[in-house]
């Protein structure tokens, strides 16, 4: 038995080999690397997606922009067009005025927008957005000294309402 300076008795030390520590070092190294390899094979999978998968994807896709995408493009393609159309009635403006100033008067009904053309002020009459040709009439039913010229709008028919309705030079002013 082993006393201290005191006299108080020591518990025994029991001589601990230095190959069992690197045993135990060692077991306790090879368990956490065998524990990471697990975890890794785990988490990464080497088989990717299977043709199923990508067509499901691929389908809900479709589906949404279907629902989504295309109704909201084609609001703005008729939006896009229906402005389109105000703005070219808008520049028949300057060509009108021009041969007003030549010819002292707008050109009459009969002559229509093709007056212009043969004046050398257009090079051919637009038409509007949806392939329709633009009306015109001077002296106007509204203002007897203004011209109006007008779009049947989308359906191309007189009248309508709403998106259908006619664009008329006589209500943008």
């Amino acid at each position: 038995m082993l006393n201290d300076r005191d006299g108080n008795i020591l518990p025994r030390v029991v001589p601990y080999k230095i190959d069992t520590i690197q045993e135990n070092n060692m077991n306790i190294r090879e368990r956490a690397l065998a524990k990471i390899r697990h975890i890794r094979t785990e988490t990464s999978s080497d088989r990717g997606f299977t043709l199923i998968e990508i067509m499901i994807v691929v389908t809900i896709i479709a589906l949404l922009s279907a629902v989504i995408i295309v109704p909201n493009v084609t609001k703005y393609l008729k939006r896009a067009k229906i402005e389109a159309c105000k703005l070219q009635i808008k520049n028949f403006q300057t060509p009108l005025l021009e041969y007003q100033s030549t010819k002292g008067n707008y050109p009459s009904t009969e002559e229509g927008l093709e007056a212009l053309v043969k004046e050398g002020l257009l090079k051919k009459v637009p038409v509007d957005p949806w392939g329709n040709p633009y009306h015109y009439r001077y002296p106007g039913e509204n203002d007897q000294e203004e011209y109006e010229i007008w779009s049947n709008g989308p359906d191309g028919k007189e009248g309508g309402e709403g998106a259908n309705a006619d664009i008329k030079s006589w209500e943008e002013k």
